[in-house]
């Protein structure tokens, strides 16, 4: 049911037609005369319809002849029209109009990841010229291993700020790291590697199993708290990267994701710095737009190019 009209104020109002006046009439009622008019002045009554919406009232005498359109109104109308038909980035025409943005299925699903393809470029030149931005990097032997080094670098200098041996849990070694990065990560914008697997490389896996009496009776969310670069962050390298590279697992899919071969354009090895220089090194590729694209990306085999080229 459409949405309910209020009443307006302070103006008379009429529950069934047949209480109108003749002398009154509604806009679209006053478009059906022959020939079309249009109201003259303001409403100055209401007519109740469809149980819950009122339509307004206007005087019959005041009404004005509506003005025609002339040839070339009208042949500019048809032509929008016509155009709601067109996708405005390759041109098929479609029997239903496309609505907002013009586009058909294909493009549409083109437009969307070179959009994710163009904010992710945005957003790793702004990380970039961001001084207080610094990339906190858990490395591991492999899936199950515990933590085995960390690391922190600066990006827009790419100047390793911490490097350091992991610890183990609940050791001295351990806490010591923990009080580093909550000194050099104060009122810095923390970025995190992944968003993905492998979690042992998650910046959380430095605070599991804390046994020693510091930590002993703390909570999750209370040692969360006390290390504000284990809360994460809403950016992600690998997120950054997924969205530049723009693969898909499959041709009508909208959301680009690894690749399943596994290949990535950086190291993930038990050196925390120089994983984390190469994770930097590909921010600012991604940045100046020399980080490669997949081959087959939905806006690069359709051969109509980037959005950004679309006519109107």
């Amino acid at each position: 049911m459409p949405a309910a009209i209020p009443a307006l104020p302070d103006l008379q109002r009429y529950t069934r037609w047949d209480q109108v006046p003749d002398t009154l009439a509604t806009k679209t009622q006053l478009a059906e005369m022959e020939p079309p008019l249009k109201p003259g002045g303001e409403p100055v009554a209401q007519v109740l319809y469809h149980g819950n919406s009122y339509a307004p009232l206007y005087v019959r005498a005041d009404a004005v002849p509506k003005r025609k359109a002339t040839p070339a109104q009208r042949a500019a109308l048809d032509r929008a029209r016509e155009l709601q038909h067109i996708c405005r980035r390759c041109d098929t025409r479609e029997e239903e109009p496309l609505g907002r943005g013009r586009h058909c299925g294909p493009c549409r699903l083109a437009v969307r990841l070179w959009t994710e393809h163009d904010t992710a470029q945005r957003a790793a030149r702004e990380l970039i010229a961001n001084p207080s931005a610094v990339l906190l990097v858990v490395a591991a032997a492999d899936h199950d291993a515990p933590p085995a080094s960390v690391a922190v670098v600066r990006l827009h200098d790419r100047h390793v700020v911490y490097a350091a041996q992991a610890g183990t849990a609940g050791s001295a070694e351990r806490a010591a790291v923990l009080d580093q990065l909550d000194a050099l990560t104060t009122g810095a914008a923390v970025v995190w590697e992944s968003d993905r697997a492998p979690v042992n490389r998650y910046p959380t896996r430095l605070l599991d199993a804390v046994d020693q009496p510091l930590y002993s009776s703390a909570t999750p969310e209370e040692l969360l708290r006390a290390h504000p670069w284990a809360t994460g962050t809403a950016v992600y390298v690998t997120s950054l990267w997924r969205a530049w590279y723009a693969w898909t697992s499959h041709p009508t899919s909208g959301h680009p994701d690894m690749p399943w071969d596994g290949t990535l354009p950086w190291s993930r090895s038990t050196a925390a710095d120089e994983d984390g220089r190469g994770l930097v090194e590909l921010l600012h590729r991604i940045a100046d737009g020399t980080e490669p694209v997949w081959d087959q990306a939905a806006w690069v085999i359709d051969g109509h190019g980037a959005p950004s080229a679309d006519r109107d």
